[in-house]
C-alpha cells in the first residue's frame, strides 16, 4: 500500500458527510483501498468501525444472493449518526476476484454451497486478509474500536494486529429465498454470528 500516495477529498452522501481516503495499492494502484470518515478521529480515542469487502453485486447491484448490500448500508447509517470509520476492502468474493466469484455462482447452481464453490475453483473458502486495514487503522491512530461484523475472523485478525474490540455490534439480517443457503453456509461453516437466520 502505497501510503505516500493517500489523497482525500469531501464526500457528502445519503448516510451523511464523509472525508474519502483513498490509499492506492502497490500492485493495482488504480484500485485502491478506501476509508470513509465521519466527524473527527482523534488518536487513540474508541472507534466505530466497518471493514467492509468489497462485492460489486450486493453493494452496487443490490444482488440477494448475500447480504453485503444490507451491510454496508446500514454500516454507513451507522456511522453517518454517531462517527467513525468505513474501510473499503478491494476484496471482491472473499479475495478470489469477481470473474472467479461469477464462476462460484455458476458452480451453486448445480447445488454446491460458497465454501464448496470456492474449493471446487482452488480457493480456499475465503481467501480474504486484513493488513491493509491494519495499515490504515495505523494511519489514522487507531488502537481501540467497537466493531460492525459477524466474522470472527475478522476480530481475530484485528485483535493479532494490535487492536483492542471494545464491543461487537451486529450486522445480522432475515434472510431471503435467494441468500438463505449462503447466510447458513456462513454460520455453520465459517462461524459467523448470525442470530436472525432460521433453521
Amino acid at each position: 500500500m502505497l501510503m505516500d500516495s493517500t489523497v482525500s477529498a469531501f464526500l457528502p452522501t445519503n448516510s451523511g458527510d464523509f472525508q474519502i481516503f483513498s490509499f492506492p495499492g502497490e500492485e493495482i494502484p488504480v484500485l485502491p483501498d478506501i476509508a470513509l470518515v465521519h466527524g473527527v478521529i482523534v488518536p487513540d480515542s474508541v472507534v466505530l468501525l466497518r471493514i467492509h469487502s468489497e462485492c460489486l453485486t450486493g453493494d452496487v447491484f443490490g444482488s440477494q444472493r448475500c447480504d453485503c448490500g444490507q451491510q454496508l448500508k446500514v454500516a454507513l447509517e451507522y456511522i453517518g449518526k454517531s462517527g467513525g470509520l468505513l474501510i473499503y476492502l478491494r476484496q471482491e468474493g472473499r479475495g478470489i476476484g469477481l470473474h472467479s466469484k461469477i464462476e462460484a455462482y455458476k458452480i451453486q447452481e448445480s447445488g454446491m454451497d460458497t465454501v464448496q464453490a470456492n474449493t471446487e475453483l482452488g480457493f480456499k473458502p475465503d481467501e480474504r486478509n486484513y493488513e491493509a486495514a491494519l495499515k490504515i487503522l495505523k494511519f489514522f491512530g487507531i488502537s481501540k474500536v467497537r466493531l460492525l461484523t459477524n466474522n470472527p475472523d475478522k476480530i481475530a485478525a484485528l485483535e493479532l494486529g494490535g487492536i483492542s474490540i471494545l464491543e461487537r455490534i451486529p450486522l445480522s439480517f432475515p434472510s431471503n429465498p435467494f441468500n438463505d443457503k449462503y447466510l447458513k453456509t456462513k454460520r455453520d461453516k465459517m462461524g459467523h454470528i448470525l442470530p436472525k437466520i432460521k433453521e
